[in-house]
Protein backbone atom coordinates (compact mmCIF):
# COMPACT_ATOMS: atom_id res chain seq x y z
CA UNK A 1 0.00 0.00 0.00
CA UNK A 2 1.37 3.41 -0.88
CA UNK A 3 2.09 5.94 1.82
CA UNK A 4 -0.59 8.24 0.43
CA UNK A 5 -3.34 5.63 0.40
CA UNK A 6 -2.50 4.62 3.96
CA UNK A 7 -2.95 8.12 5.35
CA UNK A 8 -6.19 9.36 6.89
CA UNK A 9 -8.29 11.44 4.49
CA UNK A 10 -7.27 14.76 6.01
CA UNK A 11 -3.59 14.24 5.17
CA UNK A 12 -4.30 13.63 1.50
CA UNK A 13 -4.03 16.42 -1.07
CA UNK A 14 -7.12 18.55 -1.45
CA UNK A 15 -6.82 18.56 -5.23
CA UNK A 16 -5.26 16.45 -7.91
CA UNK A 17 -5.75 13.01 -6.37
CA UNK A 18 -4.94 10.17 -8.78
CA UNK A 19 -8.07 9.05 -10.53
CA UNK A 20 -9.98 12.27 -9.94
CA UNK A 21 -12.30 13.20 -12.81
CA UNK A 22 -11.18 15.64 -15.48
CA UNK A 23 -13.72 18.04 -16.95
CA UNK A 24 -14.56 17.42 -20.63
CA UNK A 25 -12.35 19.40 -22.94
CA UNK A 26 -9.66 19.92 -20.32
CA UNK A 27 -6.26 18.34 -20.60
CA UNK A 28 -4.81 16.69 -17.51
CA UNK A 29 -1.80 18.70 -16.46
CA UNK A 30 1.06 17.29 -14.44
CA UNK A 31 1.16 20.00 -11.81
CA UNK A 32 1.65 20.05 -8.06
CA UNK A 33 -1.51 19.83 -5.94
CA UNK A 34 -2.92 23.30 -5.24
CA UNK A 35 -3.02 22.47 -1.53
CA UNK A 36 -1.61 19.48 0.31
CA UNK A 37 -1.22 18.38 3.92
CA UNK A 38 1.48 15.83 4.75
CA UNK A 39 3.93 14.80 7.42
CA UNK A 40 7.28 16.55 7.26
CA UNK A 41 10.71 14.98 6.82
CA UNK A 42 14.29 16.09 7.32
CA UNK A 43 14.40 17.54 3.78
CA UNK A 44 11.79 20.06 4.94
CA UNK A 45 13.84 21.14 7.97
CA UNK A 46 15.43 24.25 6.44
CA UNK A 47 12.10 25.60 5.18
CA UNK A 48 10.54 24.86 8.56
CA UNK A 49 13.25 26.72 10.43
CA UNK A 50 13.15 29.74 8.11
CA UNK A 51 9.42 30.18 8.74
CA UNK A 52 9.81 29.57 12.47
CA UNK A 53 12.72 31.98 12.87
CA UNK A 54 10.90 34.82 11.11
CA UNK A 55 7.69 34.17 13.07
CA UNK A 56 9.18 33.98 16.55
CA UNK A 57 12.38 36.03 16.63
CA UNK A 58 10.51 39.26 15.82
CA UNK A 59 7.96 38.61 18.60
CA UNK A 60 9.75 36.91 21.48
CA UNK A 61 13.38 36.80 20.41
CA UNK A 62 13.48 33.00 20.85
CA UNK A 63 12.73 30.06 18.54
CA UNK A 64 10.91 27.08 20.07
CA UNK A 65 13.18 24.78 18.06
CA UNK A 66 16.60 25.40 16.55
CA UNK A 67 17.49 23.85 13.22
CA UNK A 68 19.25 20.85 14.73
CA UNK A 69 16.24 20.26 16.99
CA UNK A 70 13.88 20.46 14.02
CA UNK A 71 15.94 17.76 12.29
CA UNK A 72 16.04 15.79 15.54
CA UNK A 73 12.26 15.54 15.86
CA UNK A 74 11.67 15.04 12.13
CA UNK A 75 14.04 12.07 12.35
CA UNK A 76 12.57 10.53 15.52
CA UNK A 77 8.85 11.16 15.01
CA UNK A 78 7.98 12.64 11.60
CA UNK A 79 4.47 11.17 11.92
CA UNK A 80 3.75 13.74 14.64
CA UNK A 81 4.40 16.66 12.30
CA UNK A 82 2.09 18.21 9.74
CA UNK A 83 2.93 20.62 6.94
CA UNK A 84 0.61 22.62 4.72
CA UNK A 85 1.96 23.02 1.21
CA UNK A 86 0.53 25.33 -1.45
CA UNK A 87 1.77 24.49 -4.95
CA UNK A 88 4.71 22.68 -3.40
CA UNK A 89 5.67 25.51 -1.05
CA UNK A 90 5.55 25.06 2.72
CA UNK A 91 3.27 27.75 4.18
CA UNK A 92 2.49 26.44 7.68
CA UNK A 93 3.51 23.56 9.93
CA UNK A 94 3.23 21.86 13.32
CA UNK A 95 5.91 19.74 14.96
CA UNK A 96 5.13 17.45 17.89
CA UNK A 97 6.65 14.61 19.88
CA UNK A 98 5.46 12.14 22.52
CA UNK A 99 5.63 12.90 26.23
CA UNK A 100 4.92 10.66 29.23
CA UNK A 101 4.24 12.94 32.20
CA UNK A 102 1.24 14.96 33.38
CA UNK A 103 3.01 18.31 33.02
CA UNK A 104 5.78 19.58 30.78
CA UNK A 105 9.32 19.87 32.12
CA UNK A 106 12.55 21.07 30.54
CA UNK A 107 13.17 17.55 29.25
CA UNK A 108 10.05 17.88 27.08
CA UNK A 109 11.84 20.50 24.99
CA UNK A 110 14.30 17.98 23.57
CA UNK A 111 13.04 14.45 24.27
CA UNK A 112 10.68 12.14 22.41
CA UNK A 113 9.16 9.46 24.66
CA UNK A 114 8.08 6.63 22.30
CA UNK A 115 5.78 5.05 24.89
CA UNK A 116 4.10 8.29 25.90
CA UNK A 117 0.41 8.97 25.31
CA UNK A 118 0.66 12.77 25.25
CA UNK A 119 1.63 14.72 22.14
CA UNK A 120 3.69 17.77 23.01
CA UNK A 121 3.17 20.38 20.30
CA UNK A 122 6.48 22.21 20.12
CA UNK A 123 5.62 24.77 17.50
CA UNK A 124 2.95 25.98 15.10
CA UNK A 125 4.03 28.63 12.62
CA UNK A 126 2.66 30.22 9.45
CA UNK A 127 4.67 31.90 6.70
CA UNK A 128 4.38 35.69 6.92
CA UNK A 129 2.65 36.07 3.54
CA UNK A 130 -0.10 33.64 4.59
CA UNK A 131 -0.93 35.04 8.03
CA UNK A 132 -4.24 36.61 9.02
CA UNK A 133 -6.02 34.12 6.76
CA UNK A 134 -7.06 31.57 9.37
CA UNK A 135 -4.46 29.04 8.26
CA UNK A 136 -3.13 28.46 11.77
CA UNK A 137 -6.57 27.50 13.06
CA UNK A 138 -7.27 25.26 10.07
CA UNK A 139 -3.92 23.51 10.44
CA UNK A 140 -4.46 22.91 14.15
CA UNK A 141 -7.94 21.51 13.49
CA UNK A 142 -6.58 19.06 10.94
CA UNK A 143 -3.71 18.09 13.23
CA UNK A 144 -6.06 17.30 16.12
CA UNK A 145 -8.25 15.26 13.77
CA UNK A 146 -5.15 13.32 12.79
CA UNK A 147 -4.19 12.69 16.42
CA UNK A 148 -7.67 11.28 17.06
CA UNK A 149 -6.85 8.56 14.54
CA UNK A 150 -3.79 7.47 16.54
CA UNK A 151 -4.99 4.96 19.18
CA UNK A 152 -2.06 5.55 21.50
CA UNK A 153 -2.61 9.32 21.83
CA UNK A 154 -4.77 10.54 24.73
CA UNK A 155 -4.19 14.28 24.66
CA UNK A 156 -2.19 17.14 23.17
CA UNK A 157 -0.33 19.71 25.25
CA UNK A 158 1.54 22.90 24.50
CA UNK A 159 2.96 25.95 26.16
CA UNK A 160 2.43 29.47 24.91
CA UNK A 161 2.68 33.10 25.94
CA UNK A 162 -0.36 34.78 27.48
CA UNK A 163 -1.46 36.60 24.34
CA UNK A 164 -1.84 33.29 22.44
CA UNK A 165 -4.15 31.65 24.98
CA UNK A 166 -7.40 32.80 23.25
CA UNK A 167 -6.17 31.44 19.91
CA UNK A 168 -5.60 27.96 21.31
CA UNK A 169 -8.80 28.05 23.35
CA UNK A 170 -10.72 28.40 20.08
CA UNK A 171 -9.11 25.10 18.99
CA UNK A 172 -10.32 23.31 22.13
CA UNK A 173 -7.33 23.72 24.43
CA UNK A 174 -7.86 24.50 28.11
CA UNK A 175 -5.48 26.22 30.49
CA UNK A 176 -3.70 23.94 32.97
CA UNK A 177 -1.84 26.74 34.67
CA UNK A 178 1.62 28.34 34.58
CA UNK A 179 4.20 26.18 32.83
CA UNK A 180 7.25 25.05 34.79
CA UNK A 181 9.43 25.86 31.78
CA UNK A 182 10.92 29.32 31.34
CA UNK A 183 13.18 30.56 28.56
CA UNK A 184 15.24 33.51 29.76
CA UNK A 185 12.73 36.13 30.91
CA UNK A 186 9.84 34.44 29.07
CA UNK A 187 7.15 32.61 31.01
CA UNK A 188 4.42 30.43 29.52
CA UNK A 189 0.95 29.05 30.08
CA UNK A 190 0.50 25.30 29.74
CA UNK A 191 -2.60 24.13 27.86
CA UNK A 192 -4.07 20.74 26.97
CA UNK A 193 -6.69 19.28 24.66
CA UNK A 194 -8.05 15.71 25.14
CA UNK A 195 -8.21 13.63 21.99
CA UNK A 196 -9.32 10.27 23.38
CA UNK A 197 -12.92 9.06 23.55
CA UNK A 198 -13.63 9.76 19.91
CA UNK A 199 -14.44 6.26 18.71
CA UNK A 200 -17.38 7.45 16.65
CA UNK A 201 -15.21 10.04 14.96
CA UNK A 202 -12.58 7.41 14.20
CA UNK A 203 -15.15 5.10 12.62
CA UNK A 204 -16.39 7.86 10.36
CA UNK A 205 -13.25 9.74 9.44
CA UNK A 206 -11.37 7.28 7.26
CA UNK A 207 -8.92 6.40 10.05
Amino acid sequence: MSTLSALPFFLKPLHGLPGSPVSPGRQRRHTLPASEFRSLNTEDATSVFEIEREAFISVSGECPLHLDEVRHFLTLCPELSLGWFVEGRLVAFIIGSLWDQDRLTNDALTLHKPHGTTVHIHVLAVHRTFRQQGKGSILMWRYLQYLRCLPYVRRAVLMCEDFLVPFYQKSGFKVQGPCKITVGPLTFIEMQCPVRGHAFMRRNSGC
